[in-house]
């Protein structure tokens, strides 16, 4: 429990852009700054085991929990959705791929939204000083950061396959999708150091609270914030059993992701007027909070395997006691990898600007039976659709904090978004169906041989599809009405108010989002310490009219 009640400034969830936050604002030791939290400690070693990820990322002591309300264009399904509810956020349960996204995404910032200091030249500075890439730096990769990032090296002869089968039907070929050419099949970048995970909190956090002037609370759950008419004083919290005001002097920053952010700026009175009267709530700022959600939708393919690897049969129990002993030990074999090591930025169809599908390609199959995870022999690609048109929204279930709120993305609810899934479809079978593939490759398990006219395909698509858990864009960054805060974060028409998560992105990154977030993030906090920006990278990257 902290002594004092006063911090210069609060920062509200300990995920990706948080536990970043803290790290950099926290350089300056004549600051203090209160770090909030509601889940627990990253205690829990599954999380630290990379491979471990697949059971703890469905631990409810670990995980939101959230689910979607019925989506229409799903035959009315609740998808779920994972949210990090640990230090670390969701970079504590993710995938650990770390992927930057397209430079033409952050040029269309600019260029679409007027976001003119959001240019790729301008965040690649910002990726750059995060990491440190196991293969040394160049014009795109760091050497110093506090990210570990290391490159697939996990050996399967499905990797090899999958790599070469992309060549082979066209789709093209990187050796660093995070580099001069981010575009085609590739291996993937991991947030790993040394055969452990490296989430946020091991990059950012813990330096950090070694200082000494960061505080960090756990199992801590903020209601709403505190104001002095416009300006943001701090918030109203219960730890324990005890409810306990916080007080920012300088700043509170919200960096609780796409979901938690707008749900706590609309139990404050901040969102759109007419839903918190509904709700009892005295509305404050009438701004668009909520809206602009955005996420990749996802289908999984997967087909037989004709070789049995040793990945395929890790879930035995003796299996498994001997993974992990090889882990505690020498930090090496199948628990150091994240499975997804292989991937890939593709283009559809001719016609797109840039790559519009994103490739995860795991060398083994899989179900969830219940809570447990059980292996086939097979290999399993999935597909994202990376720029929808879509658009979905955030609103509370009531006035109650802790009421889960509302969420529907709406997926496909643009034809277009199901047409290119559709694509996706039809490139992931034309890249297995490669000579590479041959004697490797068995039935198609999913979606099956039966599924081949255009209906029956948009059909198992709609039964499918699933998250890739990258919801973003529910408090827009940019200049506009439709907008929640400026290019600083600041939110608009309050003071001493910031959001800083994947809640701002105007528009979805073409990838990932945990390394852009980070980069945001640090972005951020040079913008609130008044530091100046780093210098512009002009590096110049493959592009294919």
């Amino acid at each position: 429990m902290p002594k004092p009640d006063r911090y210069d400034y609060i920062i509200v969830g300990a995920g990706s852009a948080g536990c970043t936050l803290a790290n950099k604002l926290g350089a300056d030791t004549s600051k203090s700054i209160l770090v909030i939290e509601a889940g627990p400690m990253d205690r829990d070693l599954l999380i630290h085991i990379p491979a471990g990820v697949y059971r703890a990322w469905r631990d409810p002591k670990l995980n939101w929990n959230y689910l979607t309300e019925p989506e229409s264009n799903l035959l009315d399904r609740q998808v779920d959705m994972p949210r990090g509810k640990v230090v670390g956020g969701s970079s504590s349960i993710n995938s650990m791929v770390y992927m930057r996204g397209h430079p033409l995404d952050y040029d269309a910032w600019a260029d679409h939204f007027g976001l003119t200091d959001w240019r790729y030249e301008n965040c690649l500075p910002y990726f750059r000083a995060g990491e440190t890439y196991a293969k040394g730096s160049n014009s795109y990769r760091g050497d110093s950061g506090p990210l570990g990032v290391h490159p697939g090296d996990f050996d399967n002869p499905l990797y090899d396959a999958f790599l070469e089968a992309g060549e082979q039907a066209g789709q093209g070929r990187s050796d660093d999708l995070n580099g001069f050419n981010p575009e085609g099949v590739a291996r993937l970048d991991a947030t790993k150091r040394h055969g452990r995970r490296c989430s946020a909190a091991v990059a950012h956090l813990r330096p950090a609270l070694k200082r000494g002037n960061v505080t960090l609370m756990t199992r801590t759950m903020v209601k709403r914030l505190t104001f002095d008419g416009t300006r943001a004083t701090g918030l109203i919290c219960d730890f324990g059993s005890k409810e306990l005001r916080l007080e920012a002097e300088q700043e509170v920053i919200l960096s609780g992701g796409a979901i938690n952010s707008p749900q706590l700026l609309m139990l404050s009175g901040i969102g759109p007027a007419d839903h918190l009267n509904r709700h009892g709530i005295t509305p404050l700022l009438n701004l668009p909070v909520g809206q602009n959600l955005q996420d990749h939708a996802s289908i999984i393919l997967q087909f037989e395997s004709l070789h049995s690897y040793p990945i395929h049969r890790v879930d035995r129990i003796w299996n498994k006691a001997r993974v992990g002993a090889q882990w505690v030990f020498t930090r090496r074999g199948i628990a150091a990898s994240n499975i997804w090591e292989a991937g890939g930025l593709i283009r559809g169809n001719d016609t797109v600007p840039y790559p519009n599908l994103q490739y995860h390609f795991g060398p083994v199959g899989f179900e969830y039976v219940g809570d447990k995870i059980q292996l086939r022999q097979a290999f399993a690609i999935h597909v994202d659709q990376l720029r929808p048109r879509s658009r979905g929204e955030i609103r509370l279930a009531s006035a109650n904090p802790t009421d889960k709120p509302l969420m529907h993305f709406n997926y496909l609810q643009d034809p277009f978004d199901l047409q290119e899934l559709v694509e996706g479809v039809q490139k992931t079978r034309e890249l297995v169906a490669q000579p590479a593939f041959d004697g490797l490759r068995g039935a198609e398990i999913d979606p099956g041989p039966e599924v081949q006219t255009a209906k029956d395909v948009e059909n198992w698509i709609r039964n499918a599809t699933v998250t890739d858990f990258h919801p973003c864009g529910t408090c827009r960054m940019g200049h506009g009405d439709d907008c929640v805060v400026d290019d600083h974060f600041r939110v608009k028409g309050l003071q001493g108010l910031r959001v800083v998560d994947a809640s701002v992105m105007p528009r979805v990154i073409s990838a990932n989002l945990n390394a852009p977030t980070q980069m945001i993030a640090a972005r951020a906090a040079d913008y609130i310490a008044g530091q100046p920006q780093l210098d512009p990278i002009k590096a110049p990257f493959a592009f294919q009219n």
